[in-house]
């Protein structure tokens, strides 16, 4: 039995997550931490979990927890990772990441001197939308893809708008960037799991109005180890009421496009027409993920397909389109 602790008990464990822990067999929920000793007794009670800290130490070495859960903003993911790992319990950890390329590494390391996995959640991988997308490519349908271009354009949140209470994902100390290190991770990682590691980026930032610090533009280029080449553009001002949300693949036989956020229908043109695809999402949305780890982790087999070194290198593109 997987018994899992939670180090952070915000708004992505009331639903995305947290009660995907407790849904899949031989895996419960034990204990949760929070800063904010009322919040955390708060969500312990509301979903009937019996203990609650406001201590990360006392819930790491908590000898009911023998997995932890990082749900925190990404600026203390490598500290909590790396202790949890140094006392012997595995970790999923909320993406992205960490904050730094750097951090990731030594999340890495310490995982390699452990013995002791690290998981990321990046769980678009195995969402059965995103499996379509790759069955098609993986079968041949698109032939051999040249380019891959993502658009992304949405206005800016009201909280955007509230300089002395700004989000957390719009300063970089926090979140290692704005909104893109926020969202485009998400795009970046499931490229990383359709054609292989990206080994080129690179890219150009703007902040057009001036709403926080950090980027609210950008515009990048980058290609694969497989030789596939594409391009990107990430608008976090666009005028109110535009969204768009979409990743084109152009083949030799066929284009592919899709979305990684709105899960519109996937579409695929080739000679023989048009035709549209749709997926069921589970409601929790990082269920197959939190089952695939928590089956490997009862050796109930099976890979799980993100981990420290994949999320890592998404960590690295970033970076390079950032810098």
């Amino acid at each position: 039995m997987i018994q899992w602790g939670f180090i952070g008990c915000g708004s992505v464990t009331e639903k995305k997550s947290g009660p995907a822990f407790s849904k899949v067999d031989d895996s419960r929920v034990v204990a949760v931490m929070r800063r904010d000793a009322d919040k955390a007794k708060d969500y312990a009670q509301r979903h009937n979990i019996s203990t609650w800290y406001s201590d990360a130490d006392e819930l790491i070495n908590d000898p009911n927890v023998n997995a932890i859960y990082v749900a925190t903003p990404p600026a203390s993911h490598a500290k909590y990772a790396i202790a949890t790992m140094r006392v012997g319990k595995p970790v999923y950890v909320e993406k992205p990441m960490a904050t730094t390329y750097s951090e990731c590494q030594k999340m890495i390391q310490v995982s390699k001197e452990t013995g002791i996995p690290c998981y990321v959640a990046y769980y678009r991988r195995t969402l059965p939308y995103f499996l379509r997308v790759k069955q098609l490519i993986d079968d041949g349908i698109l032939g051999d893809i040249s380019t891959v271009q993502i658009r992304f354009a949405i206005p800016p949140y009201d909280v955007d708008y509230n300089s002395k209470n700004l989000p957390w994902r719009v300063k970089k100390e926090i979140a290692g960037g704005g909104y893109f290190y926020d969202l485009a991770s998400h795009q970046f990682d499931l490229l990383d799991f359709l054609f292989g590691p990206i080994e080129h980026a690179t890219g150009f930032t703007a902040n057009i109005a001036g709403l926080y610090d950090v980027e609210d533009t950008v515009s990048a280029a980058f290609s694969f180890q497989s030789g596939i080449t594409g391009t990107g553009s990430w608008s976090f001002v666009a005028p109110s009421g535009i969204r768009v949300d979409s990743i084109e693949l152009v083949g030799t036989k066929g284009r592919l496009s899709f979305s990684t956020f709105g899960f519109s229908n996937i579409e695929l043109e080739t000679s023989d027409g048009i035709k549209s695809y749709t997926e069921e999402n589970p409601e929790n949305i990082q269920f197959y993920l939190i089952e695939s780890i928590v089956n490997h982790l009862n050796g109930k087999g099976g890979d799980v397909v993100s981990d420290a070194v994949s999320a890592a290198r998404t960590n690295w593109v970033m970076e390079q389109i950032l810098k």
